[in-house]
């Protein structure tokens, strides 16, 4: 009796493993023949649908069911024929439904990138079917893929409401919002996008130049430097965050950006330039004159009358020959004022100049001096202008003006620039020198 127990619970034990193997081995061949039965009921469809067809081209018959698979599978191509073919004969066939075939030729469309001709497709599939999923989406995305982001948008926003937890909606929803320039729309749509895609390259881009431009710049910068690398949006990334660290006063930074921009491969030649351009400016602005000059000409060689570049190449070149004219036109305040003086005394090397005052302007600077030698003595105030430009009249009559009060004997006013017509006549009679660009030149090459 002992004996007999374990060995009627191992008779059991195994009879159970035996069923189940038999059981898995029976799915395993169900399955294999589920799968056969498929690929054969395919091979089916295809034989008798295009049998029937090649006896009678709009046969309904045939033509719904092998448009239908061919949908199913995504053989946009195969399907568009066969459902443009239904549309052809629906007037003599009450039972093709128009609406949907209308909707199915219109995906079709989309699919095969064919946007443009969806659209009357779309719209008369819109009329039958308004409250269908796909109807809005793809007719959103059509219009979209035309540039009508107006119309797009609340398509799209439908397709969301109608279903809510669509996977893959809110891309295309932000970026026809960034697109139509509504941008705090954007931000939202394009984070939720994000959060399904975080590895979305456009999506991101877009959401970056959409905080920008809602007045996020910090948080912009933070993505368009981590898209500096990328080889799509790399080079428009690097050249936006040049721009805001420029805007910054980083200049390091922002020619850091550009320099990264310009080091990826096949840059589109808009950005080329515009990337070259920026850069020029920041060397510039930290004196690296000669650098910036080798990026303008980088330009010249592509585009020889891009922007103002001839302008620039001429005048930093003429600075890059003349370390005392960069100083006067680019250095900070303290090293400008530095060189006035120098000029002042230059301007009567062969006297006594005692500097009284020196007053910082907005736009200029002014010095105030006592001038002696053997034969006279004189009170004289100078103003210097940094502009390029020129002056005009209402400036020396304020400078004349400025004489008086300061009961001055004489005046000069220095520009590296010139002076308009109509200030040169108002000088006439009156105790003011005007100093116009060339004359000051042969100053500065004096200045040690």
């Amino acid at each position: 009796m002992e004996l007999v127990l374990p060995i009627a619970i191992a008779a059991v034990a195994i009879l159970l493993v035996a069923s189940v193997l038999l059981l898995v081995m029976s799915k395993k061949r169900s399955t294999g023949n589920s799968g056969g039965a498929r690929q054969k009921n395919r091979a089916t469809i295809i034989r008798e649908c295009t049998n029937k067809l090649a006896h009678n081209p709009q046969n309904v018959q045939a033509l719904e069911p092998l448009a239908e698979l061919y949908y199913s599978e995504h053989l946009w191509d195969k399907a568009l024929p066969l459902y443009e073919n239904l549309l052809a004969i629906s007037a003599r066939h009450t039972e093709i439904n128009i609406g949907e075939t209308n909707l199915r030729v219109g995906v079709c469309m989309v699919k095969l990138g064919k946007a443009q001709e969806s659209l009357n497709f779309l719209l008369t599939a819109l009329k039958a079917l308004p409250e269908i999923y796909e109807t809005n989406f793809y007719l959103g995305q059509a219009l979209f893929k035309t540039g009508d982001y107006e119309k797009a948008i609340p398509l799209l926003k439908k397709a969301l409401t109608i279903n809510p937890e669509t996977q893959g909606i809110n891309q295309p929803i932000g970026m026809a919002c960034y697109k139509g320039h509504k941008f705090k729309e954007a931000v939202q749509f394009l984070r939720r996008a994000l959060d399904e895609n975080p590895e979305d390259k456009e999506a991101l881009f877009a959401l970056a130049d959409s905080m920008q431009e809602c007045g996020f710049g910090d948080k912009a910068l933070k993505i368009f430097t981590h898209l500096r690398p990328d080889p799509k949006f790399g080079a428009q990334s690097s050249l936006f965050a040049g721009i805001i660290h420029t805007k910054m006063q980083q200049l390091d930074k922002a020619a850091q950006d550009f320099e990264i921009g310009l080091k990826l491969p096949d840059i589109p030649q808009e950005l080329y330039l515009e990337l070259n351009y920026r850069l020029a400016t920041c060397y510039f602005r930290l004196n690296k004159i000669a650098v910036g000059l080798d990026c303008l000409n980088k330009i010249q060689q592509v585009v020889p009358v891009y922007k103002d570049v001839n302008q620039l190449i001429a005048r930093y070149k003429e600075l890059n020959s003349n370390s005392n004219l960069q100083v006067y036109l680019t250095s900070g305040t303290s090293d400008f004022v530095a060189l006035c003086r120098n000029l002042v005394k230059i301007f009567h090397k062969n006297s006594f100049v005692k500097i009284v005052d020196v007053s910082v302007i907005t736009d200029s600077i002014e010095i105030l001096c006592e001038v002696e030698n053997a034969k006279w003595e004189d009170k004289e105030l100078f103003r210097f202008y940094r502009n390029s430009g020129s002056i005009g009249e209402l400036y020396i009559r304020d400078f004349h003006a400025k004489i008086r009060d300061t009961k001055c004997d004489k005046g000069y006013c220095i520009t590296s620039g010139s002076f308009s017509e109509e200030a040169r006549k108002f000088i006439d009679g009156r105790p003011i020198d005007l100093i116009e660009k060339a004359q000051l030149m042969k100053f500065l090459k004096l200045v040690t």
